[in-house]
């Protein structure tokens, strides 16, 4: 696809193997069309079920990031890199820190110093805004970063160094999408555990018991084919958004856990008690985390399409797949 300067799009993705890249594939040719060229990167090159082949990028390696992109010369970057689960960032913070932090400033150099033209595209996260979702109000852009622990705390400080490298000509949008769930996802999420812990019973692997965590917090899901088609919707339109902006990704409507497993539970082909198991208890743990997404329907032209009922169906079906496999 061309963009209106007549130019082509050439699209890196870091973090090529993580679970919403192996859906933004397709969210980028349906949204910007089949003629795009699209480089996938991650720290482990080699194929790849989706993209086909991915390209060696070890996000924390300032002077490799310098050089891919010079090789590459990306019209896009699209920044997935990092530790997904809020649970294994918070499990090794330096870890976290270096990906999420390091990781993301070595991205935003190398675009300025070698590819000046090329767009920035920065998923943070909706948890960036921590305690400050005390209100229990829906959340916009311009609500205070708060973060409450090194997972959010290190995406907001990328979020906000980003937006400093504006100033020095960096062409960036932030997106701070909010809980988003399908398909392929791992069970340190609470909708994949859920299901995870359904098709092992189902199958006879596990006692009829499902051990919880806090049932009574509330969370805004998306499901990740709504959350992808956001981003190439931001790739899109980059010629007419201001460098710098910022996009909540969410759904605007909270969800208590209880509701979300006695959802799972109707669905269940096996009659599942429920036990509250405290290690599974966060310290963390807000009551509710909800977002606004004002900005992303009128500038984006974005809103969710899939409904939850539909993502949930598929995220149970996808582990009555793999459990069947295993």
């Amino acid at each position: 696809m061309r963009r209106g300067d007549g130019t082509e799009m050439r699209i890196l993705i870091t973090g090529a193997r993580g679970f919403v890249a192996s859906h933004l594939r397709e969210a980028l040719l349906h949204v910007c069309g089949d003629a795009i060229e699209l480089i996938a990167t991650d720290s482990q090159a080699g194929p790849h079920p989706v993209f086909g082949d991915v390209v060696a990028l070890d996000v924390t390696d300032e002077s490799s990031v310098a050089a891919a992109f010079e090789r590459h010369a990306p019209t896009h970057v699209i920044h997935l890199a990092g530790i997904a689960a809020p649970s294994a960032a918070n499990a090794d913070p330096g870890a976290a820190w270096r990906v999420h932090l390091w990781g993301a400033l070595n991205v935003g150099r190398a675009i300025v110093s070698r590819v000046p033209e090329c767009w920035l595209l920065h998923v943070g996260s909706g948890l960036a805004y921590g305690s400050s979702a005390r209100s229990g109000l829906a959340l916009d852009e311009e609500t205070v970063l708060a973060p409450v622990d090194d997972y959010a705390a290190s995406k907001a400080s990328a979020d906000l160094a980003l937006g400093a490298m504006v100033n020095r000509g960096l062409k960036c949008i932030r997106l701070r999408p909010f809980n988003h769930v399908g398909p392929r996802q791992t069970e340190a999420f609470v909708i994949p555990a859920f299901a995870a812990q359904i098709a092992r019973i189902e199958a006879g692997l596990a006692p009829p018991l499902m051990r919880v965590g806090n049932l009574d917090a509330e969370r805004d899901f998306l499901d990740v084919r709504d959350v992808t088609r956001a981003y190439a919707l931001a790739v899109l339109r980059t010629s007419s958004i201001e460098s710098g902006a910022i996009f909540n990704i969410a759904s605007g409507v909270p969800r208590r856990i209880a509701d979300v497993l006695e959802l799972l539970l109707a669905q269940s082909r096996v009659k599942i008690s429920v036990k509250r198991d405290p290690a599974r208890l966060r310290t963390t743990d807000l009551p509710r985390i909800v977002g606004n997404s004002d900005r992303a329907r009128e500038q984006l032209g974005w809103s969710p399409v899939h409904s939850f009922e539909e993502v949930v169906y598929d995220v149970l079906e996808d582990w009555r797949a793999r459990t069947a496999n295993s």
